[in-house]
């Protein structure tokens, strides 16, 4: 029972795991670096790429359809509009399946493209995962690739807004 209840904590650090990017750090990536060349095909059946030519906010999330991962994309939703104005892409990522994510899209009307993540998104970003899920983790990158804003402590509520002044006041918008 003992070698049980000492076995917890260790598996609770092992599933809250942050891996080692491909550049052999750990850690996100922070404002200045580089983001990582990566292409997908999201929910829509369209090709993400980044660096995408265009001011991007790529936000990792755990689960489609959880009361704080909802909030969040639909904040993004109703944010919409002034995204597109001001020229700053959307794109979600999560471990879901594709097939999770055009339900959660459908659902919710969510306008973005959702990435199906297998571990190399998450990976080469540096997001950490628990229990096979990603933490919640934004990034703002510019049209060349470098990533300019982290978000670490992401609040669902607030997010959208927050990411589209940071943009803004980084002089990444029209």
């Amino acid at each position: 029972m003992l070698a049980r209840a000492a076995l917890v904590p260790i598996l609770l650090l092992l599933a809250c795991s942050t891996p080692t990017r491909p550049d052999g750090q750990k850690g996100v990536l922070t404002p200045g670096m580089k983001a990582p060349e990566l292409e997908a095909i999201d929910h829509r059946g369209e090709r993400v790429r980044i660096p995408s030519g265009a001011p991007l906010l790529v936000f990792f999330y755990p689960k489609d359809n959880t009361p704080g991962c909802t909030r969040e994309a639909c904040a993004l939703r109703d944010a919409w509009d002034a995204y597109q104005k001001k020229g700053v892409e959307v794109v979600g990522v999560s471990a879901d399946s594709l097939a999770s994510h055009r339900e959660f899209a459908e659902e919710h009307g969510l306008p973005f493209g959702l990435v199906s993540d297998d571990g190399t998104w998450g990976k080469a970003f540096g997001v950490g995962r628990t229990l096979g899920m990603h933490r919640r983790t934004s990034f703002l990158i510019d049209g060349e690739g470098v990533v300019r804003k982290t978000y670490e402590d992401v609040d669902p509520g607030v997010h959208a807004e927050q990411v589209l002044a940071d943009a803004e006041a980084l002089g990444l918008t029209r």
